[in-house]
C-alpha cells in the first residue's frame, strides 16, 4: 500500500524539479513553461489562472523575464526554440510564487507537484547552508594548518643548514701527504 508521501515522490522526482530551478536576477526560480509541464497544463492556462488571481502574486513571488534574459537562458541550454513560437517571454516564479500556485491551481496533481517542489527548495537551502558551514570550517582549518606547516618548514630549514660550530672533515680521496691525523678513539 502506498502512502501519500511516497506517491508524491514518484509523481515528480526531486531530480526533475532540481533541473528546472534556475537562478535569475539573484533568485532561485522556476519558469512558467516548466511548471506547466510538471502540472500537465498548457502554459497559457497556467498564466491565465495567475493573471485572474494577480493580487496573490506580488513582484517578489513572480516576474516576467525580459527578452534578453530569455535569450540568455536559451543560449545557456543550447535550445533553438523553447516551446515553439512564443509571443511573450515566460514568467519566473520564486519559491513563494510556486507555493501560491497551489491555491490557484486546485487539483490533486497541482498539490502533489507543489509538495515535491517545496521539498526540493528546502533541500537546496539545506545544501547551501551545509556548504557555507563547510567553507567556514575549511577556512578555519587552513589558518590553523598554515601555522603548523610554518613550524614544520622552519624545522626542515634548520635540519638542512649545517651546524656552524663543528669542523668539517673533507670527503673523498685525500693523498697521504695532505691527511691530518684523525682523533684517536678509545
Amino acid at each position: 500500500m502506498q502512502t501519500k508521501k511516497s506517491s508524491s515522490r514518484q509523481l515528480v522526482p526531486i531530480e526533475v524539479v532540481e533541473r528546472r530551478i534556475l537562478l535569475v536576477r539573484g533568485h532561485k526560480v522556476m519558469l512558467s513553461t516548466h511548471l506547466a509541464e510538471l502540472y500537465e497544463v498548457e502554459p497559457r492556462a497556467l498564466v491565465q489562472a495567475v493573471k485572474r488571481n494577480g493580487s496573490r502574486f506580488p513582484k517578489d513571488f513572480m516576474f516576467q523575464l525580459t527578452a534578453e534574459e530569455f535569450s540568455n537562458l536559451k543560449s545557456q541550454f543550447v535550445i533553438s526554440s523553447w516551446g515553439g513560437l512564443r509571443r511573450t517571454t515566460p514568467y519566473a516564479f520564486t519559491e513563494q510564487g510556486v507555493a501560491m500556485l497551489a491555491s490557484v491551481l486546485n487539483s490533486k496533481r497541482a498539490i502533489a507537484v507543489n509538495i515535491a517542489i517545496t521539498r526540493t527548495f528546502v533541500r537546496l537551502r539545506r545544501i547551501l547552508a551545509d556548504n557555507k558551514e563547510l567553507a567556514e570550517r575549511l577556512c578555519a582549518m587552513e589558518q590553523q594548518y598554515d601555522e603548523q606547516f610554518k613550524t614544520v618548514f622552519d624545522a626542515l630549514k634548520q635540519l638542512m643548514d649545517p651546524p656552524r660550530n663543528r669542523r668539517r672533515r673533507p670527503m673523498g680521496f685525500i693523498p697521504a701527504a695532505r691527511r691530518q691525523p684523525s682523533p684517536k678513539r678509545k
